[in-house]
C-alpha cells in the first residue's frame, strides 16, 4: 500500500494497519492508502481488520494541514468522510480493532465498522471538535448519531466527553473490550467468524439496514463542504 498503511491477506482476514511510527495522523496520503488497501480486500473477497499501531488507533485529522489552510485541507476533511462512507458500505465485514488513543475523526472512522474491539487501558476516545473550539460537521453528527446510544449521542457530540474504552461499550462508542494482548486474535478470530456470513446477503442487508444513516450522512457532507473551505481558509482551524 505504503509506508504508512500495510495489507496482509492470512488466513482469509485481510489486516490493515495503519503506523506512520508517531500517532496516524488521517493525512490524505494515509487516507488514500486505507482507500487501496480495501480495494485489495474486495478483490480478496475478504473480511477485514483495521487497526493502528501500540497505543494509538489516530490522533485524527493532520493538524499541519488544517493550520495551513487551502485545497489541501479541504480535500482532506471531505476524504475522512468519504472513507468513513466506504466503511459503512463496505461489501465485506469490517472490524475495526483500535488499539488505544482514538481522537476526533478517528472516532467517526470507528463509529463506521461493523464490528469495534478495543484494548482496556488508560485510553481516550474523544470527538474532541467542541472543545477545540469546531463546530462540528453535520456528517460526523449523522455518524454518530446512526451508532450511538441516545444517554450518550449528546455527551459526545455536544460535551466533547473522553471515554475510557470500558466505558465506551455502553455509549455504543465499541462492542467488546479485551486485554491488548488478545486484542488482534480476537479481532482476527471475529473477522473470521463474519466471513462465515453469505456474503451478498450481509453486503445488501448492510446497505439497507442503514440507507437513512447513509442518506443522512450524505447530506450532511454536502452543507459540510462549502464550510469546510471556509475552515480550510482560516489559520486557525483545528479538529
Amino acid at each position: 500500500m505504503s509506508s504508512l498503511v500495510s495489507y496482509q491477506l492470512l488466513d482469509g482476514v485481510a489486516t490493515i494497519v495503519m503506523d506512520d511510527g508517531k500517532v496516524n495522523v488521517l493525512s490524505s496520503q494515509m487516507l488514500a492508502s486505507i482507500g487501496e488497501a480495501l480495494d485489495q480486500s474486495v478483490s480478496d473477497g475478504a473480511p477485514v481488520v483495521l487497526t493502528g499501531r501500540v497505543g494509538i488507533f489516530s490522533g485524527g485529522f493532520d493538524l499541519k494541514v488544517l493550520t495551513a489552510g487551502g485545497p489541501d485541507a479541504a480535500r482532506m476533511l471531505e476524504d475522512g468522510f468519504e472513507l468513513a462512507l466506504r466503511l459503512l458500505e463496505h461489501p465485506t465485514p469490517v472490524v475495526i480493532a483500535t488499539n488505544g488513543h482514538t481522537v476526533a475523526m478517528a472516532v467517526f472512522l470507528l463509529l463506521s465498522g461493523d464490528y469495534r474491539m478495543g484494548v482496556d487501558g488508560p485510553f481516550q476516545i474523544v470527538a474532541n471538535e467542541v472543545a477545540i473550539g469546531m463546530t462540528m460537521p453535520w456528517a460526523a453528527i449523522e455518524i454518530c448519531r446512526q451508532r450511538l446510544t441516545p444517554s450518550h449521542f449528546s455527551r459526545v457530540v455536544n460535551l466533547a466527553e473522553a471515554y475510557t474504552p470500558a466505558q465506551g461499550v455502553a455509549a455504543g462508542l465499541l462492542d467488546e473490550v479485551v486485554d491488548a494482548g488478545d486484542l488482534m486474535p480476537a479481532a482476527t478470530t471475529m473477522a473470521q467468524r463474519l466471513a462465515g456470513l453469505d456474503r451478498a446477503a450481509h453486503a445488501a442487508t448492510k446497505l439497507r439496514s442503514r440507507r437513512a444513516a447513509l442518506n443522512a450522512i450524505r447530506a450532511g457532507l454536502e452543507k459540510d463542504r462549502p464550510i469546510f473551505q471556509q475552515l480550510a481558509a482560516a489559520s486557525n482551524a483545528t479538529t
